[in-house]
């Protein structure tokens, strides 16, 4: 995604910083495993994550940190995070893709992250969700 937006002052803001840096992330993600555990609508995904979202909630923080512009927390511990390959052994079809957008939707909106930037962060999530189907239906 591209992680520079301007803000009133002329000066270049972050979506990290915009969303408020590494507390806001962490709610965030906090909120959409959650959200993900609790929700019968969200099954299919939460299938997908095995017994336990510890490691699942800890890697996206670390990655949406630098995704969003802050610091590389996933990058520093594991390198290049290659979504795809890292995915490919879980099958994600559109059921899934959409079940993760709309619990991350969900999840944005109740940590009260910005509207503009969480509109935009939905349209960066579906480019990736969609990449990462590995299943047809």
């Amino acid at each position: 995604m591209s992680t520079e937006s301007s803000a009133g002052d002329g000066a270049a803001t972050t979506p990290f910083e915009v969303i408020g840096g590494e507390p806001a992330v962490r709610a965030l993600v906090e909120r959409f495993y959650d959200l993900m555990d609790l929700e019968p609508a969200y099954g299919a995904v939460r299938a997908t994550h095995g017994s336990t979202l510890d490691s699942a909630r800890q890697k996206l923080f670390w990655f949406l940190c630098g995704w969003l512009g802050g610091p590389s927390l996933y990058v520093e511990r594991f390198g290049h995070p290659r979504l795809r390959m890292r995915h490919l052994p879980f099958a994600i079809g559109v059921r899934e893709r959409d079940q993760w957008l709309a619990c991350m939707d969900q999840a944005m909106r109740e940590s009260g992250t910005d509207e503009a930037l969480r509109l935009r962060l939905n349209q960066a999530f579906f480019q990736t969700a969609d990449w990462m189907r590995n299943q047809r239906g």
